[in-house]
């Protein structure tokens, strides 16, 4: 037995209660290191009751580790635990808060794990209606101009090459107007990137919080763009950028003014005086970019300002949630108090960070919903837009960030293939369509919310940004009809589907460059088969003899073990019983 592989920590995602009265516990060991899992358990007052023992489950697999899990019930909700692990040879030992060791007895038995009380408020109870949606991101400059007359100054013909500087007059009338194109898509959660008023095409850099930027409308328009989407049953969220402001924001301007006896100094980080937005001797977003000094969030003015902005949006124009901007650069007792103002708000409302990177001390329910999972981006263009990692490296990858997370944040979890912030995933595959195709299809089949790049779905492609960031194609003639047709299809089969939202993910195959899982809830089994090479296979997925529906042509299909398929070729089979 591989005992240095052997971990579990009191903490979500290894324990945590998965509503008021279940807990789930999991452990990981060394991978097929480990022939029975059982978890002891019982009251941690008592101590004359023997331990109830059941079998765990292997849950999920990565390239190291296994994970075995099982759910507890408790009437009185207090928990003390252990587990016995046995290998294949027959060979058994205890984990427990002192380590390992070979017998259960006492004093050992004092030694459990203890999971004092299964307390509501620290169970994180999910956004239910998110669990279900398919999310649209869009730059208001580069969607659609509605609106003429609040077109800003120079502003370029629709359609022509983006600069760093250049604007187009896309504004929040334009989305307006293209709600029955969203509605007709079928997605049904709208992220807005920055709206406030702001002096750059892309409004990371806020100079007023409280005003809609005049290029885009104002607050009534606003407030006709969230109603409208509410009667479509379409969800929207703003962009809240909180970890910096613009050098335009009122309070820096105070500072570059008065120096060290301006009342806002606290609020920013200035290393020396007076502020020189030349010299840049204050810290910012990123390296030296002068327009977006840092906001200090643990000063309580600052604190104050933003928790009131945060709550104003969500009350005043009724908006279903917030994206944040460089959110891990901001302390994590801010986004704490973020959380219980917003929730206090409207309960209902999702807070999404924009961490590109693992965010466990994010995501333990007390601070964010979900994050912008870049992880899952940068694995998708490696396996299907670069086809430079295998089969089996992209799905052993996924296994380890699942594991991360507790189930209901997996749920969550923004599953893009491009944003603002990065070259177009068509970009990144070299322009071949078929790459695409399948990159798609896992994402609206695998775990987590399908996030659509505005433009992905017509086959906008461009590098790294300004050239990520080109207008909208509303031209018919212009657009992917393929591509567009595949979406649209997706997005009906992931809303028909509750096994592709809330099924177990359960690996098939994964052999050089061809996956093959399935999603299984209740009894009901969804395959699917991904060909991401230009060559035919045939794969053997050792499941028996089963008949399926095939969900994207709607044909009937039977397999017997082995399945022929053709190059780039993409499968999504419900299996009839």
């Amino acid at each position: 037995m591989n005992k240095y592989a052997i971990f579990h920590v009191v903490e979500p995602p290894y324990v945590y209660g998965v509503d008021d009265d279940n807990l789930i516990v999991r452990v990981r060991t060394a991978k097929n290191d480990i022939n029975k899992c059982e978890v002891y358990y019982k009251s941690r007052y008592d101590w004359e009751k023997e331990y109830d023992v059941k079998k765990m489950k292997l849950s999920e697999t990565t390239e190291l580790f296994d994970f075995y899990e099982t759910t507890i019930y408790l009437q009185d909700k207090r928990y003390r635990y252990m587990f016995k692990l046995t290998d294949k040879t027959g060979n058994s030992v205890y984990l427990n808060e002192k380590g390992l060791c070979s017998e259960l007895k006492d004093p050992i038995e004092q030694w459990g794990f203890q999971f004092p009380f299964l307390n509501s408020a620290d169970v994180y109870k999910g956004v239910k209606w998110a669990e279900n949606s398919i999310v649209y991101q869009i730059m208001p400059d580069r969607f659609c101009n509605g609106d003429k007359s609040n077109d800003p100054k120079n502003v370029l013909k629709w359609g022509e090459k983006p600069t760093v500087s250049s604007m187009f007059g896309g504004d929040l009338k334009g989305i307006i107007d293209k709600l029955d194109y969203l509605e007709d898509l079928g997605i049904n959660l709208i992220y807005l990137t920055p709206v406030f008023l702001s002096s750059t095409n892309h409004k990371y850099n806020t100079k007023d919080y409280y005003k809609i930027d005049d290029t885009f409308g104002d607050v009534d328009k606003a407030k006709e763009l969230v109603q409208k989407c509410h009667e479509r049953n379409i969800k929207i969220i703003f962009d809240a950028v909180f970890n910096h402001c613009g050098h335009d924001f009122f309070a820096f301007q105070d500072v570059i003014k008065n120096g060290e006896r301006s009342k806002y100094k606290d609020w920013f980080f200035i290393n020396e005086y007076p502020v020189n937005i030349k010299k840049v001797n204050y810290i910012t977003f990123a390296n030296e970019i002068f327009a977006m000094p840092k906001l200090n969030t643990e000063n309580e003015e600052v604190k104050k300002y933003l928790l009131e902005v945060a709550e104003y949006w969500i009350k005043e124009v009724n908006i279903d949630g917030w994206r944040l901007d460089v959110c891990d650069e901001v302390d994590h007792s801010f986004w704490r108090e973020f959380r219980k103002t917003v929730k206090k708000a409207n309960p209902d409302a999702i807070i999404v960070g924009e961490i590109q990177h693992e965010a466990c001390s994010w995501l333990k329910g007390e601070q964010l919903d979900s994050i912008m999972n870049y992880p899952f981006k940068n694995l998708s263009v490696d396996f299907f837009a670069k086809r430079k990692i295998t089969a089996e490296d992209f799905d052993n990858q996924l296994a380890s960030s699942r594991v991360m997370y507790m189930k209901k944040i997996n749920l969550l979890l923004f599953n893009l293939i491009g944003s603002h912030d990065t070259p177009r995933f068509l970009y990144e595959a070299n322009e071949k369509i078929e790459r695409m195709l399948l990159a798609v299809v896992f994402q609206f089949t695998y775990v987590g919310m399908p996030y659509i790049y505005y433009g992905d779905e017509v086959g906008i492609t461009g590098e790294q940004d300004p050239d990520c960031r080109r207008c909208m194609v509303w031209d018919e003639d212009k657009q992917n009809n393929e591509l567009l047709d595949l979406h649209k299809k997706l997005i009906k089969i992931r809303k028909e589907e509750k096994t592709l939202v809330y099924g177990e993910y359960m690996s098939l195959y994964k052999y050089d460059n061809v996956l093959a899982f399935k999603r299984v809830l209740e009894g009901e089994e969804i395959i699917v088969i991904l060909n991401n090479s230009d060559e035919f296979h045939k794969v053997n997925l050792k499941i028996g003899n089963l008949k399926c529906h095939n969900l994207i042509s709607r044909e009937e299909i039977s397999i017997n073990d082995c399945i022929d398929v053709k190059p780039n070729e993409y499968l999504i089979l419900k299996v009839v019983k």
